[in-house]
């Protein structure tokens, strides 16, 4: 089993071990007889950093011996933890000294983050009773999971700004070890499944107590901030993402910086923005309407206009177009006008541009097959479509053979007998 030094001490990043077994297959990894690597356990993930030989008194190697970079940690099942290795193990062997460097600034990231997670989960139990039932720590964001039937607002803000007011009076956050028969005198916020005796604790000054494994700060002081994101439901509960320290740093300029361009674009105050963008998409539904409104009174009088023309073939107008500058949509709009008609209507219609495209339709009733005879025409023009007997649609790559096709499509109508 694996000493685990970060247990004792989340500031340690560097460290002196032996290697006790060295792993191959399916990916090279080393094993330790002691780490200060953290694995990816508890929502935490792993830190990454290298691995050197040392030298005679176990003094850091010199900087031209070749270092073993680390990109993942993970705990095995008899409780070793693996360090996988971005290349394999070369000029080493079991009982080899080495040493073992963090990469600080990740680490120090996800102390913060973890850290600032305590704080956050304590005060949603404090202000609303709402326990944490999981945590999740990703490279950009985190997020913990609300064991909550509904969230406002109000409480998100209210929970948000206690666990900054306790990062602000930069409190003590200490970690001891207590057997279980303990722990559970202690008022734990939550206390872990029965699997070990000895329980490590991470307690936040007169804040918060609970059980848990990851890196901590050791003052509240050095997470700096916490901001929440966003909120949303998920089956157990609402699920809160926030970032903290220099991510929360990097979030609120992002954000500021958004905030601000869009500002620019309206000519407006910053808080003004969700105004403007309210009338603009009020403004967008308005001329959406007013374009299906001509859409369709243009749909209705093209109709109109082309069943006049038409010529009646035995009680049946066959009505045969290409048009230009016109969509898929349209098409099946005036399509459906067509076939709406006094008189029976056979359509083939076709458009060019932007995209071209066809459309079959005939009035119900009629004993043609649009699918069938739609598929012949776009699997000769190396497109796809489909549809039902009455209506049928589809799309090929360009628009070169589209007046042949609908030449043929009608010449099987025409002889076809009504």
């Amino acid at each position: 089993m694996t000493d685990r030094l970060y247990y004792h001490d989340s500031f340690l990043y560097e460290f002196d071990a032996e290697v006790r077994a060295i792993v191959e297959s399916p990916r090279p990894a080393l094993i330790l007889d002691r780490t200060a690597f953290y694995p990816t356990s508890g929502g935490q993930i792993h830190d990454t950093g290298r691995i050197v030989p040392a030298v005679a008194g176990n003094n850091p190697a010199p900087a031209q011996t070749s270092a073993l970079q680390v990109t993942e940690v993970v705990d095995s099942e008899n409780g070793e933890v693996v360090h996988y290795l971005e290349a394999p193990v070369k000029d080493m062997q079991p009982g080899t000294r080495v040493r073992g460097e963090i990469d600080v600034d990740r680490r120090r990231d996800h102390m913060r983050q973890h850290s600032a997670q305590h704080a956050l989960s304590a005060a949603f139990v404090r202000l609303f009773n709402m326990p944490t039932v999981s945590f999740h720590m990703a490279a950009d964001y985190c997020s913990i999971d609300l064991d909550t039937p509904s969230l406002s607002k109000d409480q998100i803000e209210s929970a948000e700004r206690l666990a900054n007011e306790i990062i602000l009076e930069n409190r003590s956050v200490s970690v001891r070890f207590v057997s279980r028969d303990e722990a559970a005198q202690l008022g734990l916020r939550k206390l872990p499944p029965a699997e070990h005796d000895q329980l490590r604790l991470i307690d936040i000054h007169n804040f918060d107590l609970t059980a848990c494994g990851g890196t901590h700060v050791s003052e509240t002081g050095q997470i700096g901030a916490i901001l929440l994101r966003k909120t949303e439901k998920v089956r157990q509960g609402y699920r809160v993402e926030f970032v903290a320290g220099l991510r929360a740093v990097s979030a609120a300029r992002r954000d500021f910086s958004t905030l601000t361009e869009a500002a620019a674009l309206f000519s407006a105050g910053l808080a003004d923005v969700p105004l403007q963008v309210r009338k603009s998409l009020d403004e967008i539904r308005s001329l959406h309407k007013q374009a299906q409104q001509s859409q369709e009174e243009l749909a209705a009088a093209q109709a109109a206009m082309l069943f006049a023309e038409a010529t009646e073939i035995r009680g049946c107008k066959l009505i045969v177009r290409t048009f230009a500058g016109r969509d898929l949509n349209f098409l099946k709009l005036l399509a459906q006008k067509l076939t709406r008609q006094s008189l029976p209507v056979v359509a083939l219609l076709a458009a060019t541009s932007p995209q071209p495209a066809l459309v079959f339709a005939q009035t119900a009733g009629q004993p043609h097959d649009m699918a069938a005879l739609l598929k012949e025409a776009v699997v000769k023009l190396g497109g796809r479509g489909g549809g039902s007997k009455d209506l049928a649609q589809g799309g090929v790559s360009n628009s070169e053979g589209l007046a042949a096709a609908l030449a043929t499509a009608a010449q099987k109508i025409e002889s076809a007998s009504f």
